[in-house]
C-alpha cells in the first residue's frame, strides 16, 4: 500500500486541515507497517517523517523552502518521499506560522532510505535522521530495528514475542532489545519471520504473563524478507489530567523492505 501525503503548498480551510491531520493519525497510529520503498528511482532518496514530540501541536516540515508536509501531528508519519540527492535544510515548524521549532542540515545519498524522527519537548525539539534498511531479508528470515523517541518512559527492554509463547503459561521469554534509552536505536535484528507481539517494559522487568507493560501489542504477521523499523513513541500527550499515570508507550511500525 503506497500512501501520499496531502499535496504542500496549497493553501486550505482550516476544516481541511484539521481532516488532513486527521488522515495521518488514522495512517500512522494503526501500528501494523506502512509500505517501504520497492525500487527507488535512479539518483533519488527517500525521506519519511515522523513526528513524535507530545507537546508540540501540529507541525509543518520543510526542506529548504520547499514544504515536505503539512500539519503532522504527534504519533503521525509520512509514507517515503523521493527528493534529489543533496545537502538539505530540514525544518520543522509550527502548523501554518514558519516559526521554527528544530532544523538541522542533512545530506541525503542516491538510492537510499532514510526516516527523520522529530522528538523531544517542545522546549528541546531536536530532529535526528536514520538511514533506513532498503535491501529485502533473506528468506525465511526478517530484520528488525528499534528506536526509543519516548520522552518519559526511560529506558526499556523490548520483546518481540512468537504466537503461543511460553509466557501465555506464565514462563518468561527473551528480549529482542535490552536497556534501549530515550534516543537510541538498536540497529537491526535477525529474526526468523512468524508472527510476533511487541511488548514494552521498564529496563530489568522480567516479561511473564503477569508482567505490567509499557505496551502490550497484538501480534502481526512479518513475512518472509520483511525489514521494519518499530518507533516507540509516548502513550499520549502531557496533561495535567494525565500528569501522575505511569507513562505508557505505543509504537510505529513502520515498512523499509519486503520481499519482492
Amino acid at each position: 500500500m503506497t500512501l501520499t501525503p496531502p499535496h504542500p503548498g496549497k493553501t486550505s480551510t482550516p476544516k481541511a486541515a484539521y481532516r488532513r491531520a486527521a488522515w495521518f493519525a488514522a495512517v500512522a497510529l494503526a501500528a501494523l507497517g506502512l509500505s517501504g520503498c520497492q525500487g527507488i528511482a535512479m539518483n533519488s532518496a527517500q525521506l519519511r517523517l515522523v513526528d513524535a514530540s507530545p507537546d508540540a501541536g501540529v507541525i509543518d516540515s520543510y526542506q529548504n523552502s520547499s514544504a515536505l508536509a503539512y500539519n503532522l501531528g504527534f504519533g503521525t508519519m509520512t509514507s517515503y518521499i523521493p527528493m534529489s540527492a543533496g545537502v538539505y535544510n530540514l525544518a520543522a515548524e509550527k502548523a501554518g506560522t514558519r516559526q521554527v521549532l528544530a532544523s538541522s542540515t542533512e545530506t541525503l545519498a542516491a538510492n537510499k532510505q532514510y526516516t527523520e524522527i522529530i522528538g523531544s519537548g517542545v522546549a528541546n525539539m531536536q530532529q535526528t535522521l536514520f538511514l533506513d534498511e532498503s535491501t529485502p531479508a533473506p528468506t525465511g528470515r526478517i530484520a528488525v530495528r528499534v528506536i526509543n523517541a519516548t520522552t518519559r518512559a526511560g529506558a526499556v527492554d523490548v520483546y518481540l514475542v512468537p504466537m503461543a509463547s511460553t509466557v501465555s503459561k506464565g514462563l518468561s521469554a527473551s528480549p529482542l532489545v535490552v536497556n534501549l534509552g530515550a534516543g537510541a536505536n538498536s540497529g537491526y535484528i535477525d529474526l526468523a519471520e512468524g508472527t510476533y507481539a511487541i511488548d514494552v517494559v521498564p529496563t530489568g522487568t522480567v516479561l511473564a504473563s503477569s508482567t505490567v507493560t509499557l505496551l502490550s501489542g497484538a501480534q502481526v504477521a512479518y513475512v518472509s524478507g520483511a525489514v521494519r523499523t518499530v518507533v516507540l513513541i509516548d502513550q499520549q500527550a502531557p496533561s495535567a489530567q494525565h500528569a501522575a499515570i505511569t507513562p505508557g508507550v505505543q509504537a510505529i511500525v513502520a515498512a523499509d523492505a519486503d520481499a519482492q
